[in-house]
């Protein structure tokens, strides 16, 4: 049984849109790794609200275990990128993104 509100567009869906796009500025304009990564991990929880928020309304599980996907895929790149960005740092001295270009072959 699918129950839907006369709108499409719920409060969620704003929060979610908003936090996107702050996530999505913080990308593109941001210097600091770490800056990055955390923009990264908003957007993830954007879509993450989404899911949720489908999820509730369709009354299904999937959206949850897609969640629950996108939380271990999260997880793993937060540790992988600050174990990359804490090897750059000690290297380095530094966090911007202009470093990583010493890294190519």
């Amino acid at each position: 049984m699918i129950t839907f509100e006369s709108s499409w567009l719920s409060w969620t869906h704003y929060t979610a849109i908003a936090l996107f796009g702050i996530g999505l500025v913080g990308f593109l304009l941001r210097r600091n790794a770490i800056v990055v990564l955390m923009c990264v991990e908003l957007m993830l929880n954007a879509v993450n609200l989404i899911f949720l928020e489908v999820a509730i309304r369709t009354q299904t599980h999937e959206g949850i275990l897609f969640v629950i996907f996108v939380v271990t895929v999260a997880a793993a790149e937060a540790a992988i990128g600050l174990a990359i960005l804490l090897n750059l740092y000690r290297k380095q001295g530094s966090l911007e993104l202009n470093l990583f270009r010493m890294l190519q072959g």
